[in-house]
């Protein structure tokens, strides 16, 4: 690279984020921490890079083909560069916390790194907020994590949400009951998550009702429901189900005008789930703003808690929020003005900007800057289009 537009390149899937929109994913981010921690969320700080064995144990399993690694030149250990912020909070409850009170409520923000991109997400790079409630077993915590993530964006501007609730481990219970070996349930997933009935029915074969039973479940969340209660499930399934019901239930009390759809069959980023899991999407909005559910975790003595979250991505999040506008700035012409008038403008909540050399045109001067008012006798003057 020997021209200053090579050195500007960058790999693919990276980008630089530049004015305005830098400000404003910023400012988002800490609103959606202000809104976790009224509901009592403590804020959390993982690092980005973990010992490799650390980072990639438990749910992080799932992150090993999306995981960097390097070499710590200092211990000689390989590291992971971090895929996801949920593995690395469910560490930290695990063992720096593992004496919390539970249920624990933590919230996190930061930015990580993937080996690749999606159809929908082609960056590599991007922010996540999210939460995790840890060690609460209870339908009210599922309920309490959807309704959590709902307020964080509907706060910071985000309209027409909806809800798809999913159960990842139904298909995985009806296999079992069914008798479906390894190798055929795994091409059965990939069939499921394209919503392929014709490979479903060739695949499964004589099986193939029970799921494409499922697949026409699908839909609104009433709707679903009654079609999956009229399904022949194994025990486990239905008892999936009846928990599902109620925690619609408690999302419907709490907030009656929110979409929710329920996909019984969706697996596609929910290998580690245990439970009722959930993507958040908005209309007109391309991709998902979130996806979050519930997991299990593993603890040093050899017990297992169960616990629930979400995580926003910003990429997403910032493409459903309106244009950020431009605050209103004030140029102040470099012409003696004592400093402290401009201190008492910025208290005013002006945002200021400086002459740095004297103008004869003091609202030329500020047009070209781009500001929208200039300093002239000691007035704040818009300035006209």
């Amino acid at each position: 690279m020997t021209t200053l537009s090579d050195k500007a390149l960058l790999p693919a899937g990276l980008e630089d984020v530049l004015p305005p929109y830098a400000a404003q994913e910023a400012a988002t981010v800490e609103r959606l921490i202000a809104c976790f921690a009224a509901h009592g969320y403590q804020r959390v700080k993982p690092p980005l890079l973990e010992f490799e064995e650390t980072l990639l144990a438990g749910a992080g399993t799932t992150l090993t083909q999306q995981t960097f690694r390097l070499m710590d030149p200092v211990s000689q250990r390989m590291m992971g560069l971090r895929a996801d912020m949920t593995p690395q909070v469910a560490r930290i409850a695990a063992t720096r916390l593992r004496k919390a009170v539970r249920p624990l409520r933590l919230c996190y923000a930061g930015q990580i790194l993937q080996v690749k991109g999606s159809q929908l997400r082609s960056g590599r790079q991007f922010g996540q907020a999210g939460v995790e409630l840890i060690g609460a077993a209870q339908e009210g915590a599922d309920a309490e994590v959807v309704l959590l993530a709902v307020e964080a964006l509907s706060a910071v501007g985000v309209a027409d949400l909806s809800i798809d609730l999913n159960l990842p481990p139904l298909i995985a219970g009806l296999a079992d009951g069914l008798g479906l070996e390894a190798e055929p349930r795994a091409a059965l997933l990939q069939a499921l998550d394209r919503k392929d009935s014709a490979a479903v029915a060739r695949i499964a074969g004589k099986r193939a009702p029970a799921f494409t039973a499922l697949l026409r479940a699908g839909g609104p969340a009433d709707t679903a429901l009654a079609a999956l209660g009229k399904l022949s499930l194994p025990k486990a399934a239905k008892a999936d189900v009846a928990r599902l019901r109620r925690v619609v239930g408690l999302i419907r009390a709490a907030a009656p005008e929110l979409t929710l759809t329920v996909d019984p069959v969706e697996h596609r980023g929910f290998e580690y789930q245990t439970g009722i899991s959930f993507i958040i999407f908005a209309r007109g909005v391309r991709g998902e703003l979130g996806r979050g559910g519930r997991y299990t975790t593993d603890l040093p003595d050899g017990s297992q808690e169960s616990s629930t979250g979400f995580t926003l991505y910003m990429d997403t999040v910032q493409r459903a929020l309106p244009e950020p506008e431009q605050p209103p700035t004030l140029y102040i012409p470099a012409d003696d003005t004592p400093a402290d008038r401009g201190r008492a403008w910025r208290d005013q909540g002006w945002v200021t900007l400086a002459g740095l050399d004297r103008e004869k045109d003091a609202a030329a001067a500020a047009r070209r800057l781009g500001c929208s008012h200039a300093l002239i006798d000691g007035r704040a003057v818009a300035l006209k289009d």
